[in-house]
């Protein structure tokens, strides 16, 4: 899997080609965006959650009930919809409040003024711009002062972008009052709009993409006339990717404002003052952080003093500065830090959402909960500044599917699109073991020899689980096997089995190492679901990208590791398991003609006991790799002096990912991570490689699914189908009864919401092995589905 990318506060498509996955989780994007914008309303925190693709965006109102923080009120666009990003963007002055919401379409999109009535919300007006574009970012900034609305449109006239103003009559009537378009010598990209702050009648509007990343801030105030350009600045001393005006706030005559990517990424803050000759730098903020603090990500003014987010510091905890205007009443004094936030766990990453009030406060935790966020809320008890309160939504995931199977009838299994592929049962992540924020990853599965039971083994962000599947229809949780203590939670988390015992590995997870867990422990618990422990842990890689097994000779093979003991370059980490609980180093392999980084790395693998047409090879212990850009094929028979025997290259590479064989080894399916997604082909596409003559494999085939255009993940071969997880479109099931002509002849989309365009989301992996013929599939945000393939004219059983 490769990561989302986030450009604002809302997903978007990348114009440059996405890059492979050395990345750590730490910079995954949001899931439901909770926090990622907050206000304050007198004694009220109102925390908005705009990415949720699953339910309409919706801002939360908390109030102080009984001496807790509670839940008030829930507010969504008077036209919700499903993903339409309500609450990209919040701002508040008074008993008012606006809300951007980036969506486009009829009833939706720009923004909404709600009215505050005592304790409840109402909304009074949305605001459209006449003749706004559905790609013009509309919404993506707001302010607010008074009769005085802001709406910004970062991505107008080629993302230049623009800023629409309106004005209110105080009878809850909005109209238009006028667009400032982009000044001359903005570019393309620049994204005028971007960030907005009003204070009498005096806007701010930041282009932080301006001057090549360095960013840019104009000043406009508003007259009978219509809108004047008072000022651009942008200080000779940014540098490149300072993202000036990424912060912005006013307040008494100054505006302040935030470079995070100044000084290597120290950040900094600029304190500007209006007067005769106009506006001028007063002062740049002392800060004496480290590098990567990010110091002026977040910044908010209220009542003469300013709260600046730091979203870098404390390993990505964050930290909060508070700065006020010193004797001479000059902003140049050096802040001091906001001490109680180190309580905060690491991740949590105040990163673009502070508001201030008068004796209450809030700071969006975007990073926390694997990504699904959360707020601190500060109050002023005994004098000073206290951490009152940490808030979150409830997870809304899809609910459970079970006890009688479901046919694939007309094309669909309640909300999911299917064809000849019909639902045992459904259980959703939090239904086993998943809390909030947690997501599914890898798949496998394990037949008990002795009771015949079936169990699926279900890799988690943070842990691994494990089902009973046994009568299919009523899945049983039985058992958690957690992350190793200390470790990071993980997007990659990989399985797989050899004699009874399980071995999991997992990428970007500091030194979880691979843990083994006895299968056969899951016979004797009594009251499910139990937390395990596992039976050994190997140690000698630490983070390890995937684990192959060959169940033939009894050695498994750690690839993409990083860190530990013996990384062998990311190949092949070769581990004796014969003795499952005591696992053994065993040697090395890569080829470095193949990598990103040309050490060998290998993403995935497949390695057998060779039994193919190539008679030479026969007996071999095979290894085919998915080497990032290219295949590799390896004879690992000695493992201390493992043999090269092949590389192949093809056309229009993205990210080599995985591949499986056919039974009889006469050929290769690959899939290819980014190809769709960066553009190189126009359907998700599927490798075929003849390769019986393992010193030269052909690509006989690319097969493009006319079916679909999104990602394909994970693939596993069982007689004459391909079980293909591809992201979004879920399952689909390929024949190959002509191994060189695949044509699909099934499908189960996991995904019920949004198109089958290319984006990381959805099914991650399949285990199709099951002697039951149960497909058992994991999909990230939704769950665990047990699915049958069923034949044209086979019935449901």
């Amino acid at each position: 899997m490769i990561r989302y990318a986030m450009a604002g506060l809302a997903i978007v498509a990348l114009a440059t080609p996405v890059d492979a996955q050395s990345m750590r989780d730490g910079g995954q994007a949001a899931q439901t965006g909770f926090g990622v914008a907050v206000a304050v309303s007198g004694d009220q925190i109102l925390v908005a959650e705009p990415n949720d693709v699953r339910n309409p965006g919706a801002v939360y109102v908390y109030g102080k009930r009984d001496g807790s923080w509670t839940e008030l009120a829930r507010l969504t666009a008077d036209q919700a919809s499903r993903g339409d990003l309500f609450g990209t963007s919040i701002a508040t002055a008074g008993d008012r409040m606006i809300v951007g919401s980036l969506l486009q379409g009829e009833g939706q999109g720009g923004a909404y003024v709600f009215q505050r009535d005592g304790v409840s919300w109402r909304q009074v007006a949305r605001l459209e711009a006449p003749g706004a574009a559905s790609d013009d970012s509309l919404g993506v900034a707001v302010a607010i002062d008074g009769d005085l609305a802001l709406v910004g449109a970062a991505g107008a006239d080629s993302s230049r972008g623009a800023v629409y103003a309106f004005r209110g009559d105080g009878a809850g009537r909005w109209s238009a009052a006028g667009r400032i378009a982009a000044p001359d010598g903005t570019v393309p990209e620049d994204r005028f709009g971007q960030k907005l702050a009003l204070d009498g009648g005096v806007a701010v509007i930041a282009a932080e993409r301006a001057d090549s990343g360095r960013g840019a801030v104009y000043l406009y105030r508003a007259d009978a006339g219509g809108w004047k350009q008072e000022a651009r600045i942008a200080p000779e001393d940014r540098t490149a990717n300072a993202r000036f005006g990424s912060a912005i706030g006013i307040g008494d005559g100054v505006a302040l404002v935030g470079a995070p990517g100044a000084d290597g990424f120290r950040g900094a803050v600029y304190a500007y003052r209006t007067g005769d000759p106009g506006w001028t730098l007063e002062s740049r903020v002392p800060f004496e952080g480290s590098s990567q603090e990010r110091f002026g990500s977040s910044l908010t003014v209220s009542a003469g003093e300013a709260w600046i987010g730091a979203p870098g510091a404390d390993r990505f905890r964050g930290v909060i500065y508070r700065l006020a205007p010193g004797a001479s009443g000059a902003w140049g004094v050096e802040p001091s830090r906001l001490a109680l936030t180190d309580s905060l766990p690491q991740g949590s990453s105040f990163d673009g959402s502070i508001a201030l009030g008068e004796e209450v406060a809030v700071a969006g935790l975007p990073g926390e909960d694997y990504g699904m966020g959360a707020a601190a809320i500060f109050e002023v008890l005994g004098g000073g500044w206290t951490l009152g309160s940490r808030v979150a939504s409830e997870p809304r995931g899809l609910a459970a599917m079970v006890g009688e199977p479901a046919a694939c009838d007309d094309g669909r299994v309640g909300e999911f699109d299917c064809r000849q592929v019909d639902l045992v049962a459904f259980l959703p992540v939090q239904a086993i073991g998943g809390g909030r924020g947690v997501r599914l990853n890898d798949v496998w599965g394990w037949t008990d020899p002795e009771t015949g039971k079936e169990y699926a083994l279900v890799g988690r962000v943070d842990g691994t689980s494990f089902v009973d599947i046994s009568d299919p229809a009523h899945p049983v949780f039985v058992g958690d096997l957690p992350k190793t203590a200390e470790s990071p939670g993980s997007t990659w988390r990989d399985i797989k089995v050899y004699a009874d015992h399980a071995f999991v590995v997992a990428d970007g997870a500091g030194a979880h190492g691979m843990q083994v867990f006895d299968l056969t422990r899951l016979r004797d618990v009594q009251n499910a679901p139990a937390t395990f422990t596992p039976d050994a842990h190997y140690t000698r890689i630490q983070s390890s990208h995937n684990v192959v097994i060959n169940e033939d000779t009894g050695f498994a093979y750690a690839v993409g590791a990083s860190g530990g003991d013996e990384t062998c370059g990311g190949g092949l980490h070769m581990v004796d398991i014969r003795d499952p609980k005591n696992p053994t180093f065993a040697g090395c392999f890569s080829d470095p003609s193949t990598g990103r980084q040309k050490t060998g790395y290998t993403h995935d693998a497949q390695c057998v006991t060779y039994r193919g047409p190539d008679v030479e090879h026969r007996g071999r212990e095979i290894c085919f790799g998915a080497n990032e850009t290219a295949l590799s094929i390896a004879d690992v028979t000695d493992k201390q002096n493992p043999v090269p025997l092949s590389m192949a290259e093809y056309p229009n590479v993205g990210y080599t990912h995985q591949g499986w064989l056919t039974e009889d080894h006469r050929y290769l399916y690959m899939d290819d991570e980014l190809d769709e997604v960066n553009g190189l082909v126009d359907n998700t596409r599927t490798l075929v490689w003849d390769v019986s003559d393992l010193d030269d494999p052909v690509l006989v085939k690319e097969f493009l699914n006319p079916n679909s255009t999104s990602i394909d993940h994970n693939l596993y071969v069982k007689g004459d189908k391909i079980y293909q997880s591809n992201y979004v479109s879920g399952l689909r099931v390929l024949d190959i009864q002509d191994p060189t002509e695949p044509h699909e002849v099934g499908f189960f989309d996991t995904v019920p919401f949004g198109d089958d365009s290319p984006r990381f989301d959805g099914s991650w992996s399949n285990y199709p092995f099951f002697g039951s013929g149960v497909i058992v599939v994991t999909s990230g945000y939704e769950g665990l589905f047990l699915l049958r393939y069923r034949e044209a004219d086979r019935p449901i059983s």
